[in-house]
């Protein structure tokens, strides 16, 4: 009885906790906080951000070409075969010589401009180490004309990754509201499906009163049912592409894919029919001058343009400061001390100022200068290139604004639509109630009023994708073409 006591009460926890964690998974999200969470989240948009990063550390620390370069070498090296330092050494004046008759005048002769001279010599030999042991430190910087526009260089390298990063951070919040979207039009449409639902359940009611009743035979009664029976796979189709949607959503979001969203209503009055005035010359004109890829090609061009300009002034003298220092140990490092005498350590370095021309980059054909030319084609392809853009940006906004000026056309006479099909679906059925039209009408009612729903939701949230597109396109923030509409309505 005890262990049954145990297996009810664990059930039981295991059902709350499963409740709770079903309550946890739902999340309320705006498209708002969905572009916060890409942001965060996107893979794509982490490999910009840390490209970015980089190109930030590159700008900030351009000044390190400026650093020195100092080694610091040890050097342990030993001879294949014993040397011996062989020579004549001079023999100075001794007291002991003379005893032997000699006197100093023999030995040497000291001339006070000159200093000694030695009249003996005598040879020596001496075995030197094989073994050596040394030290060397040098340092060099080179400084030329090049340096100072590399940092000009790198620091437009910075700005074109800011572009960069810009671009795509723009382009992921774009392709998160209208995936957002995409995914309101998904629930609208399954809201109508479950509202045509109700329709066939309250027809199948009527269908059985009538049936009952006597005004209407077996057959209408199936044929309503099997209209309700059909319209359930749609549903679960929808439902089904819903929730595959909603997965493709979250991990877009960096989320796990059984995220459970809870999605809010467009409230603003664009869904409602009113739409935007805008300005096609105006909106051209901005697109022109901020669109984001128009921003980030121009931004490259200057970057070639830098690149260029540093390859040239690389052609120019490059001053190469060098100084540079050497002890050896001449005694044997294994045997004798390293520190008992100063004397035993020989140094030996030197300070260099050098200029510096390459000569061979002058010639027309040289690496160099074939790099320089090569510079000069790119920036005349990417310059043609940027006018092809803004040419093609310049149609695409036209584009853009007269497919939102279609839409606004077509949901205007779509809304009537709905208007008329409503009113004939209202009629047919009162008739098909009282016994005066047959099942097919009213079906045919049904259908086209859900049809003219679909298409007015579908034109609705075209417009409002087409409304970001716009946006993207002339640069300004997501959401300000149709503030305008609110505030042009509140004023």
């Amino acid at each position: 009885m005890k262990n049954k006591y145990y297996g009810i009460t664990f059930c039981l926890a295991m059902i709350v906790l499963s409740a709770n964690l079903q309550a946890q998974e739902i999340m309320r999200l705006s498209p708002a906080q969905a572009v916060d969470l890409a942001i965060k989240n996107n893979l794509g948009l982490e490999s910009s951000r840390a490209n970015l990063a980089a190109r930030k550390r590159a700008s900030d620390l351009s000044w390190n070409q400026f650093i020195p370069n100092v080694s610091v070498a040890g050097i342990l090296n030993r001879d294949n075969q014993p040397n011996t330092l062989t020579g004549l050494a001079h023999v100075p004046w001794d007291d002991r010589f003379a005893l032997m008759g000699l006197n100093q005048g023999q030995f040497e002769l000291s001339v006070p401009t000159i200093g000694t001279f030695y009249n003996y010599v005598m040879p020596y030999s001496i075995e030197l180490p094989q073994w050596r042991v040394a030290g060397n430190i040098q340092a060099s910087l080179n400084i030329s004309i090049a340096m100072f526009e590399n940092i000009k260089r790198l620091r437009l390298d910075y700005e074109t990754g800011l572009l960069s990063y810009d671009k795509a951070k723009r382009q992921l919040e774009r392709d998160v509201r209208k995936a957002y979207h995409n995914m309101l039009l998904l629930q609208e449409n399954i809201a109508l499906l479950h509202s045509s639902f109700a329709n066939l359940e309250r027809q199948v009611q009527m269908a059985q009163a009538n049936y009952n009743a006597g005004l209407a035979p077996e057959l209408v009664l199936l044929q309503v049912r099997v209209a309700r029976e059909n319209m359930r796979p749609i549903i679960d189709q929808a439902e089904n592409g819903m929730k595959l949607s909603m997965a493709q959503f979250a991990m877009f979001l960096g989320l796990d894919f059984n995220t459970q969203f809870e999605l809010i209503p467009i409230a603003g009055n664009v869904i409602q029919g009113d739409f935007i005035p805008i300005d096609v010359t105006e909106m051209i004109k901005q697109a022109a001058s901020k669109k984001p890829d128009i921003q980030e090609l121009r931004s490259t061009i200057m970057m070639l343009q830098s690149a260029r300009k540093m390859s040239i002034y690389s052609l120019a003298p490059v001053l190469n400061l060098s100084w540079n220092n050497t002890s050896a140990f001449i005694k044997d490092p294994w045997k004798d001390n390293w520190f008992s005498s100063a004397d035993d350590w020989r140094h030996s370095g030197s300070f260099s100022i050098t200029f510096a021309l390459r000569l061979h980059s002058l010639i027309p054909f040289s690496t160099d200068f074939q790099g320089i030319r090569n510079l000069d084609d790119q920036i005349k392809t990417a310059t043609i290139g940027l006018a092809q853009l803004v040419y093609g940006t310049e149609i695409e906004v036209y584009n853009s604004v007269l497919a939102l000026e279609r839409t606004r056309i077509n949901t205007e006479a779509l809304s009537q639509t709905v208007g008329l099909a409503q009113q004939s679906y209202r009629l047919t059925e009162q008739a098909y109630q009282a016994g005066l039209q047959d099942y097919f009408q009213v079906q045919n009612a049904e259908q086209s009023l859900r049809q003219a729903r679909v298409q007015l939701l579908e034109q609705q949230f075209n417009y409002l994708n087409g409304l970001i597109d716009l946006e993207y396109s002339i640069g300004v923030p997501f959401g300000t073409l149709s503030n305008m509409a609110v505030n042009s309505r509140e004023n």
